[in-house]
């Protein structure tokens, strides 16, 4: 629960606060632009929301806070609100929410599919989550992009016998998983979803290919907000920039149009103009530039 006393004096006046417990993951801006602003090392109430989707939004993103760090002075329709999610983003695709600190508050996202359902990457064990996942049928496999990630997926894939799957480079996260990747080929795991490695933030970093549409894409590559444009992290590079330069060139060779990042901004684009986009990134790694 946010604390009123450690309130930052940066939010505006009203209702939504954030107090000084945030660790600046971004996750509010996200869901909320419009109400949360980005100071140098916390996010803050920029502007009270003003109208009953821009407060939904806020609730949204109070509830998704890893840290409990937004609150609200007086009552407010967070318990209600609760049942939006997994936000639906387009077709059988949606984002979980509940973002864990384990995690960074990095962003996680359900999949349903006719064969199974899939869980990509994890957010906090929480009873309205288990909850849904039980009335969509259950969870099948827990795709872990990578180590940084895997937050609360061994206690999700204990109570739906689910199959996490990880590349051996990031094993340790998740000794125990159940389908390990190995190598740098692509896997064709199960009709309509491909898992391209993608080496470069971590050793075993890997990204999720769905229906030649939606790319979740771990902490290889984000939209941008004030650039726009799409976006990769060098300062955030834990294991070689070379190496993601090369993973972010291979994928050139596949088409999506949406980018759903574990941490960062996500985008839909029509498909041409996510390649081009992609292009013009991976041209900015090459030359060097354009890039922090």
């Amino acid at each position: 629960m946010a604390d009123p006393s450690k309130r930052l004096a940066l939010n505006a006046a009203g209702a939504f606060f954030v107090d000084s417990t945030c660790i600046d993951c971004d996750a509010c801006r996200q869901l909320a632009p419009e109400t949360f602003g980005e100071a140098r090392d916390s996010s803050y109430v920029a502007a009270q929301p003003s109208t009953e989707a821009q407060t939904r939004r806020a609730l949204h993103a109070l509830l998704s806070c890893p840290t409990g760090s937004i609150g609200t002075i007086g009552a407010n329709g967070a318990k209600q609100t609760m049942r939006d999610f997994p936000l639906l983003l387009e077709a059988e695709v949606s984002y979980a929410g509940f973002n864990s600190a384990d995690s960074y508050g990095g962003n996680s996202y359900v999949v349903q599919h006719p064969a199974g359902n899939w869980l990509i990457d994890s957010p906090r064990y929480v009873k309205h989550l288990v909850r849904r996942f039980e009335e969509l049928g259950g969870l099948r496999y827990l795709f872990l992009t990578h180590r940084d990630d895997v937050a609360d997926s061994d206690r999700y894939a204990t109570r739906f016998g689910s199959q996490r799957i990880i590349h051996r480079h990031e094993l340790a996260a998740q000794p125990d998983a159940e389908i390990v990747l190995d190598g740098a080929d692509p896997v064709h795991l199960a009709a309509d979803f491909t898992i391209i490695p993608t080496p470069g933030h971590t050793r075993g970093h890997c990204v999720l290919l769905y229906r030649n549409r939606f790319l979740f894409t771990g902490d290889h590559l984000s939209w941008d907000r004030d650039a726009q444009r799409l976006h990769a992290s060098r300062r955030v590079c834990w294991h070689s920039w070379p190496e993601q330069k090369r993973s972010m060139a291979r994928l050139l060779d596949y088409s999506f149009a949406w980018v759903l990042p574990g941490h960062g901004q996500r985008v839909n684009l029509p498909e041409e103009q996510m390649r081009k986009e992609l292009a013009a990134l991976v041209g900015r790694m090459e030359g060097g530039g354009g890039v922090r």
